[in-house]
């Protein structure tokens, strides 16, 4: 098979949000009376409503404060603080900035320089990529012997950076999807990218970007990939890649809320998920955590849950007993851990059973990577897709399969300690357990 590039991932990444400093005065506001009624406060208070959050729902928007006739500009607590005093108003919280964080000196798995072309349903895909250590830890193989026609069903929306639509892998899987980044349909992430520059990633042998990137390319391209502006780029193609690999023929759904850089806003999120149900996804993938509460999250995924979405989220990777979110919201999301290739939890994966429904391999995690490659990867982030993967195997197994469904069936996993609550996920134990 021929190589255009050989991208060789070394990442450790959960789109795990941290809070970086405001960029925007930007306010989420949900206002029970509908558009009309905000922008009569906004009248009163001196705000612009920019654009509706929650689709069809009409109550969820984003707003900004401008100043008044007087010339004055409340502070973000007191302009928060006024709108709670306004009829119709329910919820107003700041439009947090969120960064991935990520990690590195790790080694890539050997199975990265295997790319011995074999065919997996339908797509001609790397060896390495089918057989690595991971798929057998699940006993994906052993689900896909016994269970032919149990091979995902229904479409997983992937809330991510995005997707390399052009690679091989998701020939034939993708459905529509959006851009919330620059507010366009799609979802790619090579927009991310100067596609005059990836001329020079042809025809070249490999060399080691740094550490702290997400990829090793070619020595020409490699001054690219180190930029900052690059540091996130190719991780939702990475993720997608998980959920094709458990559930190959379940659709995929690429809604883009953050950039390559890793930074994006938790109001795009928030319109990701809307858009997520209301465009009849069955699984939304969130492999991003937020370290504080939002009451505009939770009413998000509870729209989700009753509209009958099975919602996954990673961890994290702070390596704590702690709370973060979605995953935190335990009755409607399952938060997934991380475990290594002996079914221990990884020393960077958070646990609890306040946090955790399930735990899925998260090292070296061979996955898809933009222009036509793989990459490695290390994070919860990874193994939240494992999950959602298998929450698509439960939606082809069993109809309809809503969250309580899935998650009851994924619990059928091996034990490891009470720190991961239901245990490693087991892909032909969870499968079993609805037929």
């Amino acid at each position: 098979m021929k190589r255009n590039i050989l991208f060789l991932g070394f990442l450790f990444l959960v789109l795990s949000v941290k809070p970086a400093a405001a960029v925007t005065n930007g306010v989420i506001v949900r206002d029970t009376g509908g558009l009309l009624s905000l922008k009569s406060t906004c009248v009163l208070l001196g705000c612009n409503v920019l654009y509706g959050l929650d689709g069809a729902q009409g109550q969820v928007f984003l707003v900004t404060q401008k100043q008044s006739l007087l010339g004055t500009v409340l502070s973000l607590t007191q302009f928060i603080a006024e709108l709670l005093l306004q009829p119709g108003v329910t919820n107003a919280e700041p439009d947090q900035i969120l960064k991935v964080m990520q990690s590195s000196g790790l080694t890539a798995p050997n199975g990265l320089w295997d790319n011995t072309p074999v065919k997996y349903y339908g797509a001609t895909v790397w060896d390495g990529y089918v057989h690595q250590p991971a798929a057998y830890i699940v006993r994906l193989p052993d689900e896909q012997s016994i269970y032919r026609k149990v091979t995902g069903s229904g479409t997983v929306a992937v809330i991510d950076t995005g997707i390399d639509p052009t690679h091989p892998v998701f020939a034939g899987v993708l459905v529509s999807g959006y851009d919330f980044t620059r507010n366009t349909a799609g979802g790619s992430e090579l927009s991310d990218v100067n596609q005059s520059t990836m001329s020079v990633v042809n025809n070249a042998y490999p060399a080691q970007v740094n550490q702290s990137t997400m990829a090793v390319v070619n020595q020409t391209a490699a001054t690219t990939f180190q930029s900052s502006q690059y540091a996130a780029f190719g991780h939702g193609t990475m993720t997608s890649g998980i959920i094709h690999l458990v559930a190959p023929t379940a659709k995929i759904m690429p809604l883009k809320a953050f950039q390559s850089t890793g930074f994006g806003n938790l109001s795009d999120i928030l319109r990701a998920i809307y858009y997520a149900v209301q465009n009849k996804a069955n699984v939304i993938n969130m492999s991003f955590d937020l370290p504080t509460y939002s009451q505009a999250m939770n009413q998000s995924v509870t729209y989700s849950n009753r509209a009958g979405v099975i919602c996954v989220a990673s961890a994290g990777n702070d390596g704590k007993d702690e709370l973060v979110y979605p995953a935190a919201f335990t009755s409607i999301v399952m938060g997934v851990a991380s475990t290594n290739n002996q079914d221990q939890r990884s020393s960077f994966s958070n646990y609890g059973q306040d946090l955790v429904w399930v735990a899925a391999p998260g090292e070296g995690i061979i996955s898809p990577y933009p222009y036509g490659t793989y990459a490695a990867g290390w994070g919860t982030s990874f193994s939240a897709p494992f999950v959602s993967g298998g929450a698509a195997l439960i939606f082809s197994a069993v109809s309809p399969a809503n969250q309580s469904v899935a998650a009851q069936a994924l619990a059928h996993a091996k034990y490891i300690n009470s720190s991961l609550n239901k245990g490693r996920i087991d892909l032909y134990q969870a499968v079993s357990s609805v037929k």
